[in-house]
């Protein structure tokens, strides 16, 4: 099941899914569904401009919540195939990124019924007009529609950056709270095993996004480029890329990812001390290594190690040793870089179409921080740490493109090293599922690109 998760969705909780039980249960219970959010704790910024100053960007603001547990109630079983949870409660974060304009809404998000849980993230942006537009909803609770009416201002536009279920799921029940919005969503829309319309998860009239499209409302604030790879499994990546040009942020959804040293607030201490527990995972992935069975303690250091376990599998699927997580924690962790699966199982098979879409981000974008779905945000990152992030394109593309900003080519292939390294023995399962996958047919070992 997590080799067909790991395909369909490129990231080990993201898989596509057709379930209706999700719209079902919103319909039923007149609530929204809600995802796990994720606080992030954040660190003021750094005037350096290389690996170590890509720390998370302060935005000069608290985190807010609506107080205490109310409002926080979601029932949500769906998901393919694991339910993503939390199941009955999630808990909302808001954070604002940029004073005035941009605010980060985060929930916890777990997989299915283990103890693998991470953040997932809403963008908001306050447009010209006085209006919001919304990138990525999360589940819609009571908790959460209320910190986003504090905001003080209507949503103009609802939108939908990608193809991936965890994201598109609570579009439909989303949209439902603010009737007046107009809804966008990525091309190429998709659901597995049943590849259903976009009417079935209660998203309806809905636009598509083009590239490069200067006819949308928000073009004049907010520009988008469209990644649309061939297939190289059961179905397509999509992601759209938006650039708000007045705080020079980039906007991501998979793409890249930022893990934070410490678990993010929105993650339950429940959660992160289930992972510390020495469960059936950590003594298979433990290197042969005595796993010891004691009671797990509530203390910061039991919560960290809850959290180092939680990124590797959700990196790695299978990582090299769950029992002490920290050498490759470290490895992953305060560095600008595309996820394992998303790297292996995706973007090495069509090299060409990716880079062309990086390329085409770094010429014409001038960003200056970074907000991705996922894990830490903002981040303090231009084009040289995003093309960094990329290197390992340049591996397998043989070559370096002229786009590529001629001045800052040495730094970005020297930090490009450090950005696609990854633990070779915690690569092991993650390559050989690949592998297999390939020479069973459900995933293609390339795909042409471009012809030049």
């Amino acid at each position: 099941m997590a080799a067909a998760m790991a395909v369909s969705s490129s990231k080990s909780m993201v898989l596509q899914s057709p379930k209706t039980l999700r719209e079902i249960s919103s319909s039923f219970l007149g609530e929204s569904l809600r995802v796990k959010g994720l606080s992030l704790h954040l660190k003021p910024r750094s005037k350096k401009r290389n690996i170590a100053s890509l720390v998370i960007a302060s935005a000069g603001a608290t985190a807010a919540t609506s107080g205490g547990g109310g409002g926080r109630f979601y029932l949500n079983f769906t998901g393919f195939p694991f339910p993503l949870g939390p199941f009955l409660n999630r808990r909302t974060i808001r954070t604002e990124a940029v004073k005035g304009c941009i605010w980060l809404f985060e929930q916890e998000q777990a997989l299915g019924f283990s103890s693998v849980s991470t953040n997932i993230r809403m963008t908001v942006i306050k447009l010209k007009s006085g209006g919001l537009w919304v990138h990525a909803p999360i589940a819609p609770t009571k908790e959460c529609i209320q910190l986003l009416k504090e905001l003080g201002a209507p949503v103009e536009y609802i939108v939908l950056p990608t193809f991936a279920y965890e994201h598109k799921i609570f579009v439909g029940p989303f949209s439902r709270k603010f009737p007046q919005a107009k809804v966008w969503v990525a091309p190429r829309q998709w659901s597995w095993p049943l590849n259903l319309p976009l009417e079935f998860f209660g998203i309806f009239r809905s636009k598509t996004l083009k590239d490069g499209d200067l006819s949308t409302p928000w073009a004049d604030e907010i520009e988008q480029k469209v990644l649309s790879l061939p297939e190289v499994g059961i179905g397509p990546y999509v992601e759209v890329a938006f650039y708000h040009k007045r705080s020079r942020t980039l906007l991501a959804t998979d793409a890249v990812i930022f893990v934070p040293r410490n678990p993010p607030e929105c993650i339950s201490k429940d959660s992160l001390l289930a992972s510390a527990k020495n469960g059936l995972a950590v003594k298979i992935l433990s290197k042969g290594k005595e796993v010891p069975d004691e009671p797990v303690v509530d203390n910061k250091m039991n919560r960290q190690k809850g959290w180092e376990r939680m990124v590797l599998q959700i990196l790695f699927l299978g990582p090299s040793n769950l029992l002490e997580p920290n050498a490759s924690f470290a490895q992953m962790s305060q560095k600008l870089i595309v996820s394992p699966i998303v790297k292996t199982l995706v973007f090495s098979k069509v090299p060409e179409k990716v880079r062309d879409w990086i390329d085409d981000i770094a010429r014409d974008w001038k960003f200056r921080r970074i907000i991705p779905a996922h894990f830490a945000a903002p981040i303090n990152a231009g084009r040289s740490e995003f093309l960094a992030a990329f290197a390992f394109l340049d591996d397998l593309l043989g070559e370096r493109y002229v786009t590529r900003p001629s001045l800052s080519l040495l730094f970005t292939s020297l930090m490009g090293k450090a950005a696609s390294y990854f633990p070779p023995d915690d690569m092991r399962t993650l390559s050989s599922l690949d592998e297999f996958l390939v020479s069973v047919g459900v995933v293609k070992k390339t795909v042409s690109g471009r012809k030049r």
